[in-house]
């Protein structure tokens, strides 16, 4: 049985502005079984919390480190932790 986990992402470089957030979430809904959100923050980074199967996690910040992804990632800084719920979906915040 996996293992549900809670992943929480900074993602920096040029990723406001060119639909990060919306291709997060289609690559969290691909992925299937994940909840949360991806949120601009003030400082021109992206947050992006995640709560599944550690497996799908993983899928999603390897996505956000790849270089599929919208705009220019220059690093990701991440944490996990345990799920704390509440989440419907993965929304666009």
């Amino acid at each position: 049985m996996s293992e549900d986990v809670r992943l929480v992402a900074w993602v920096r470089g040029r990723v406001q502005g060119v639909g990060f957030r919306w291709f997060t979430r289609a690559k969290a809904l691909e992925i299937g079984g994940l909840s949360g959100f991806a949120l601009n923050l003030g400082d021109g980074r992206v947050q992006v919390v995640a709560e599944g199967s550690r497996e799908g996690c993983q899928g999603l910040l390897d996505w956000l480190q790849g270089d599929d992804t919208p705009g220019r990632v220059e690093g990701v800084t991440e944490i996990w932790d345990t799920p704390r719920g509440g989440y419907d979906g993965f929304a666009v915040r």
